[in-house]
C-alpha cells in the first residue's frame, strides 16, 4: 500500500537539512530502485522553486510499505529525523487515484 510521509521542518533547519541531505537522498534512492517511491521532495518555505536562504518548510514522500508500522520505522530512521531538520513527522495512509 502507498502511504505518505510528511515531515515539518523545525525552524532555521537549512544548514542541518544540507548536511543530512546526500544520506537522506540516498534512502530514497533505494526505495526508487526498488520500486516503491511514487514522489519526493521538499516544501519550498516560500512562494519560490529555489528559496535560497529562506529554506525549506518541510518534505513529502509517497512510497510504498507493507505496513503503516513498516512506514514508520523507516521514516524514524531518516537522517533528517536524526539530524533534527523535522520537528514532526505524519504518516497516513494513500490511495492513488489520478494519474
Amino acid at each position: 500500500m502507498l502511504y505518505t510521509i510528511i515531515g515539518q521542518d523545525t525552524e532555521n533547519s537549512l544548514e542541518k537539512r544540507l548536511a543530512a541531505r546526500p544520506d537522506h537522498i540516498k534512502r530514497l534512492e533505494a526505495l526508487k530502485q526498488e520500486g516503491r517511491l511514487l514522489v519526493a521532495g521538499p516544501f519550498p518555505a516560500i512562494d519560490n522553486i529555489d528559496p535560497g536562504p529562506a529554506g525549506f518548510s518541510g518534505s513529502l514522500i509517497v512510497a510504498e510499505f507493507d505496513s503503516l508500522e513498516t512506514a514508520q520505522t523507516w521514516a524514524d530512521q531518516d537522517p533528517y529525523v536524526a539530524a533534527g531538520v523535522y520537528e514532526s513527522v505524519t504518516i497516513k495512509p494513500f490511495k492513488k487515484v489520478l494519474p
